[in-house]
């Protein structure tokens, strides 16, 4: 009796507990639908604002599809994808209230074509006769990238601008893994597949190192490139203040005309309010790109019946459904079979940012691509970032695949990796196994007894043979022969410039080119495009949040903690997170790489 009765008052705390917290945070969300209601839309922007990029957060390809997606309690911040800044950026050239754009950063999360991107918008922005300003603390040479293109750049007197070239740092384990008695059981096919060189050199191979080099050079030439053109400094005078490392204060930045001045931020608020016709004592009008795409995104014409699905492929490829900001196989393949299936999709374009993982998500998503291809609909790729080893595979599928200049792609190859923990257990805390077996393979995999010569080579085969599928999958479709597919695979990563010379790539552009071919191809004139997968919106993923549901593809909290805390280090942990899947069967994966951008 004493029992239920403690579970019965146990029960009724917590329903008490429950609604007490559904009314604290119901009134929150009520709190800031009421807050938000009051906040600018479409309507009521005011005049003689000015456009504030920051870039604090990573742009994600398609908005919102990312594992952080922000504060849950947020309702009326997105995390705006890349096309979408974009397209606000367009807006604002012709939107009469804007009358500019304040660059005001220091360091920017996005890699170098998106990058790229950005900036090719901006620029296209100034066409308008609009201003650019930039100002920053200081500029790491990715925020530098884009505020080259300003009418003028402010830097902090107390601040710094990164000017040094590009380095490529790789953290090698293999040393730290012999001190722990690890030993891990590599299987590779490609002398230049080096995903697992941390695991098994103590640096660099000259493999490694000769084509490291080359990408390395030849996205630093496009660095310098835009630059020297935005800013009327020679390439050559470039590239010796950053050999030199010319700019090491504040003046240094002006003296080399990299930066236009120094300034504080209320002088270049007071500049910014000048340029807009006020005066001093006048409030500067400032809206951020969130709050300017509000009711701005979703202008399609739904009257038009044909569409275009652009299937956003971003992050690593992996088993099962995936978590948001990944590529799980099953949920791709299940996307790519639904759009296969609607009479309305007519083409599909395939925009890639990722570094490949999991070799049979990887064929999963493959297939679907090719049976849409079969039936008749058009497979365009548009490359990003990264469409390399696993995110090349995804993407030979294509009729046409367009990369920028500066994408990093092919990597094909494999490899596997298996650890056995038999010596650390043994040797550091005195653990022995046995076995009994039922024939000579049943504990190949295990982690506590090292491959015998026999396991190892049937691994190896495997490897091989997935290799052969891979170098196959490309030579059908790029209608190249097995042994010239092979001369530029070998796991080698090239730029999206250079694979268009190998024949890996087609046409350098971005995702608007790949769209306009893909109309191309599939004779349309007037059609509408539908962005898959589609996102579910924040306040649906906090109700299932609060009823204890895991949704399959949401580990937001966990990975918003993890990016808190870690900072800039996440990487790594990523990487060692990835480790403990690369056991499980052969991997399509890029190296893993550190720069100074």
């Amino acid at each position: 009796m004493l029992q239920f009765l403690k579970s019965v008052t146990a029960s009724c705390l917590g329903v008490l507990l429950a609604l007490l917290a559904f009314v604290f945070i119901g009134g929150g969300i009520i709190a800031k639908f009421t807050a938000n209601s009051d906040k600018e839309t479409v309507s009521d922007l005011k005049a003689n604002s000015v456009l504030r990029l920051t870039f604090e957060e990573a742009i994600p390809e398609l908005t919102d599809n990312t594992a952080s997606n922000g504060n849950p309690f947020n309702f009326d911040k997105k995390i705006l994808g890349l096309q979408d800044q974009i397209r606000m950026i367009h807006e604002a050239k012709y939107n009469s209230d804007i009358k500019g754009i304040w660059l005001d950063m220091s360091s920017t999360m996005m890699g170098r074509a998106t990058a790229s991107s950005v900036r090719a918008a901006l620029l296209e922005f100034k066409t308008s006769g609009k201003f650019i300003v930039a100002s920053g603390k200081y500029y790491t040479q990715g925020a530098y990238y884009l505020a080259s293109v300003a009418d003028k750049i402010y830097l902090h007197p107390s601040g710094n601008l990164d000017f040094r070239g590009f380095s490529s740092q790789i953290p090698f384990l293999k040393d730290m893994l012999d001190r722990l008695d690890v030993k891990m059981q590599i299987y590779y096919a490609g002398k230049f597949k080096s995903a697992t060189e941390p695991l098994r050199l103590e640096k660099m191979s000259p493999e490694n190192r000769m084509q490291t080099h080359e990408y390395l050079g030849a996205m630093y030439d496009i660095f310098i490139q835009d630059i020297a053109k935005s800013r009327n400094i020679s390439e050559q005078e470039l590239h010796a203040i950053a050999h030199e490392y010319r700019v090491r204060k504040a003046e240094d930045a002006v003296a080399f005309k990299l930066a236009d001045a120094l300034g504080y931020r209320d002088e270049v608020l007071t500049d910014l309010k000048k340029r807009v016709g006020l005066q001093e004592k006048d409030k500067l009008n400032t809206v951020t790109i969130q709050t300017f795409s509000k009711g701005r995104l979703d202008e399609k014409n739904y009257s038009l019946k044909n569409k275009i699905a652009v299937v956003y492929a971003e992050g690593d490829i992996v088993e099962g459904k995936g978590d948001g900001g990944n590529i799980g196989g099953e949920k791709y393949a299940e996307i790519i079979r639904n759009i296969r299936s609607d009479d309305g999709v007519k083409a599909i374009v395939l925009r890639v940012n990722s570094g490949g993982g999991s070799s049979m998500a990887s064929e999963n998503i493959w297939r679907e691509l090719d049976l849409a291809h079969k039936a008749g609909k058009p497979v365009v790729v548009s490359m990003g970032d990264l469409a390399a080893s696993g995110g090349y595979y995804i993407a030979c599928a294509a009729d046409s695949i367009v990369a920028e200049p500066n994408t990093l792609t092919g990597s094909i190859g494999v490899f596997g990796v298996i650890p056995s923990i038999q010596k650390t257990m043994r040797n550091k805390i005195g653990v022995n196994f046995d076995t009994v077996k039922t024939g000579k393979f049943a504990a190949m995999f295990t982690p506590f007894y090292d491959m015998t010569e026999e396991e190892g080579k049937i691994v190896q085969s495997n490897i091989d043979d997935t290799y052969e599928r891979f170098l196959k999958r490309v030579s059908d479709a790029r209608k190249m022969e097995r042994n010239a597919v092979h001369e530029v695979a070998q796991g080698r990563v090239w730029t999206g410039a250079k694979a268009k010379s190998i024949g890996l790539v087609d046409k350098l552009g971005d995702l608007k080119d790949a769209i306009d071919i893909a109309a191309k191809l599939a004779n349309l004139d007037k059609y509408r495009t539908s962005d898959y997968p589609k996102q579910k919106e924040k306040l649906q993923k906090l109700v299932q949040q609060l009823k204890g549901e895991q949704d399959e593809d949401d580990n937001s909290l966990k990975i918003r903690l993890l990016r808190t805390e870690l900072g800039e280090w996440l990487p790594y942990y990523n990487y060692f997170q990835q480790i403990r899947t690369m056991s499980k069967e052969p991997q399509m994966k890029i190296p893993f790489i550190v720069t100074n951008w």
